[in-house]
């Protein structure tokens, strides 16, 4: 079954007003639109994380998933990646952003049947010539999530790091940047983010 590839501009009805005013005014979406307008929770996650990292990152997702929040994210690294596979075998909306074009590209098996049971939105700002991802794009693509979450779940950002950055930037500019009690976060917590508690994960996501 061929997936249709919708494109908005600033102009249509359904284009994020988070958007409004920023050089993102295209969209091309493989999904259902309106998963838009959903209060997500952004995923950030650097490629490397800590064991004990790991562990309760599962715990957090999965009580994610079975509460049905919807989250949005590149999904790119390995974490992030892990995380997707288990929000996809729940209900909840996803929103998957890849830092390339999605008018050519090949959606994995997983990705069509969350498309296609009406709960999962592939969206990209970029045309057609930008069929590979790059460092250029994934930080165009990051600043693009950043905008449309209001707020932020951080397994872990290693120091100096182009994650913990971005964490500063979100935290400078208003975002709830939520992250795990380890030692590892340390310089997240101490740049503003919050902590993810561990009796009621749902709540400090969403309050």
């Amino acid at each position: 079954m061929k997936l249709n590839v919708d494109r908005i501009d600033s102009t249509h009805s359904e284009f994020p007003q988070a958007l409004n005013s920023t050089e993102f005014f295209q969209l091309w979406l493989i999904g259902r639109s309106d998963l838009l307008n959903e209060r997500l929770v952004g995923l950030f996650c650097s490629a490397k994380c800590p064991g004990e990292v790991i562990l309760k990152t599962y715990d957090v997702i999965r009580a994610i998933r079975d509460a049905g929040v919807a989250m949005i994210g590149g999904f790119h690294s390995p974490m992030e990646k892990e995380c997707l596979q288990l929000l996809l075998r729940g209900e909840q909306p996803v929103v998957i952003c890849p830092a390339r074009e999605v008018q050519y590209m090949r959606l994995p098996f997983a990705w069509r049947d969350a498309i296609e049971a009406k709960r999962a939105l592939v969206i990209s700002p970029f045309d057609s010539r930008h069929r590979q991802p790059t460092a250029e794009l994934s930080e165009r693509r990051n600043d693009l999530v950043g905008r449309l979450a209001e707020r932020f779940f951080v397994p872990h950002a290693e120091p100096a790091s182009k994650t913990a950055r971005l964490c500063s930037q979100l935290i400078s500019h208003g975002k709830v940047v939520l992250t795990l009690d380890t030692h590892a976060n340390d310089h997240l917590l101490h740049v503003g983010a919050n902590v993810v508690r561990d009796d009621n994960v749902v709540d400090s996501l969403s309050s």
